[in-house]
């Protein structure tokens, strides 16, 4: 059922995963439209570390190591401590990116990311605290006065607390609030048994959902446009484990079958097309996956796009807001062409700037496989890229390629350069000498959108 296939061009967002495969746990990004895979964390990450994209893909949020509570800055590659909470613990980002809400000791507690100041509000036994569309009004789970778990929304200032669901059923679990924020999702009553059940905030009205053949529905997660739940179900197959990718609409009687993991369950995350499930497969004895694939529901045939090492968790960026308006640059001296922000204005005829980022181009003439030519970028004596920079092979316009990320040390007046080093399909002759080599250099945010849709002219 499953089959390898070369990564598509046109893929939208990022995938963030969690992975060993460097070594140690730590938060790795896949491109698809690349076809990259690379870590933003050295040292931060534990097995338990769930990423958390911010809505403007600015910032990831993860628990990591010891239990620390991380802002990771991805253009910066920073990381800011902000707290010690439970591994596993829900995050959740308010509309504008400034808060990051979670719970902790019977708190509600939302961070500022921007000031690096905090409040909470008190409410016992809370969990899955999550921002409303309005950026005013939080949702979350807490137990009523008999106990019973139910549903409430309160402002964010802790005023105007309201219960919005009458359960009298099991404890609600997973909460997930939909993007329109009309619809919750959540499963009950626990791990061995696990339904999925659907709830408009408005009426109060429950929908409880098919689910797999063995009631063991785990990760539902709500589609971008809020149609759809896709979830991973427990199934037995040759007297093993395995878990069916599922989809269902949010008032069932609509499931759909689209892939299968050979793991007892599988984390999913929906791409921000609403077009692609990724899911976790390639378990072993032990349940540890080792692989990232993905089913495009309008061409069911899953294909693997990321192998190695053991992978616990999973979530794509929202859609990506890069080059939101575009010029094209063309220079027929270097023989290149890429689009670039058409705020940008030019200072030569090799930079163009602006407030949000720059970019820059120049050829390098070496003999040299690309390897060693990234590693010399990389590593110069003056440490452009700071002390401990990251070299990533690629693929452009069918050329050896690499990409070289700055380390946290990097000297701020660099202001995040990044590289892209392609290999030329011919030497090009500029001003007298061969260059064999292509190098764009860009601010950590514009690299990769800019260099994988560099062409040759």
């Amino acid at each position: 059922m499953h089959r390898f296939e070369t990564p598509r061009q046109g893929g939208a967002g990022l995938l963030a995963y969690t992975s060993n495969r460097g070594g140690t746990f730590e938060i790795w990004i896949y491109v698809p439209a690349a076809g990259l895979t690379y870590p933003i964390t050295r040292g931060l990450g534990t097995e338990f570390s769930v990423p958390y994209w911010s809505p403007n893909r600015r910032r990831i949020a993860f628990i990591g190591a010891g239990s620390i509570l991380y802002a990771l800055d991805t253009a910066a590659g920073s990381a800011a401590q902000i707290d010690q909470i439970e591994p596993y613990t829900l995050l959740d980002w308010s509309p504008d990116s400034r808060f990051l809400t979670y719970v902790k000791d019977g708190q509600i507690v939302i961070y500022n990311v921007l000031t690096h100041t905090s409040r909470s509000i008190l409410q016992e036994g809370a969990a899955d605290a999550q921002w409303f569309p309005s950026g005013r009004e939080l949702l979350f789970a807490a137990p009523d006065s008999a106990g019973i778990s139910q549903l409430y929304r309160i402002n964010s200032d802790g005023t105007d607390k309201q219960q919005l669901t009458q359960n009298t059923e099991g404890p609600l679990h997973n909460v997930r609030l939909s993007h329109d924020g009309r619809f919750a999702l959540y499963t009950s009553p626990g791990v061995s048994i696990s339904i999925i059940s659907t709830v408009d905030l408005a009426t109060g009205q429950t929908v409880q959902l098919e689910g797999g053949p063995l009631a063991k529905n785990y990760f539902p997660e709500w589609s971008p446009d809020d149609s759809l739940i896709a979830y991973s179900a427990t199934a037995m197959e040759d007297n093993r484990y395995i878990s069916l990718i599922q989809t269902d609409s949010r008032s069932g009687g609509q499931m759909k079958t689209w892939a299968q993991s050979d793991c007892f369950a599988s984390p999913v995350s929906w791409s921000p097309d609403g077009n692609r499930i990724a899911y976790l497969s390639g378990c072993t004895i032990a349940e540890q996956a080792s692989q990232i694939w993905l089913v495009d529901i309008r061409n069911p045939a899953p294909f693997k796009i990321v192998e190695g090492g053991r992978i616990a968790a999973l979530q794509w960026s929202p859609p990506a807001a890069a080059l939101p308006q575009t010029d094209r640059y063309i220079n027929r001296q270097y023989r290149v062409s890429f689009p670039y922000p058409a705020s940008w204005r030019k200072v030569t005829e090799e930079r163009y700037e602006g407030a949000d980022g720059f970019f820059q181009i120049s050829a390098i003439s070496s003999e040299k496989g690309i390897d060693e030519v990234c590693r010399a970028e990389a590593f110069h004596p003056l440490r452009p890229y700071g002390s401990a920079p990251r070299i990533v092979r690629a693929n452009i316009q069918n050329q050896p390629a690499c990409f070289i990320f700055p380390s946290a040390d990097q000297p701020a007046e660099m202001r995040s350069q990044s590289a892209l080093i392609v290999k030329y399909p011919k030497p090009v002759p500029i001003q007298g000498t061969v260059y064999t080599y292509f190098i764009l250099w860009a601010d950590r945010n514009h690299i990769v959108p800019i260099g994988q849709r560099l062409m040759f002219v």
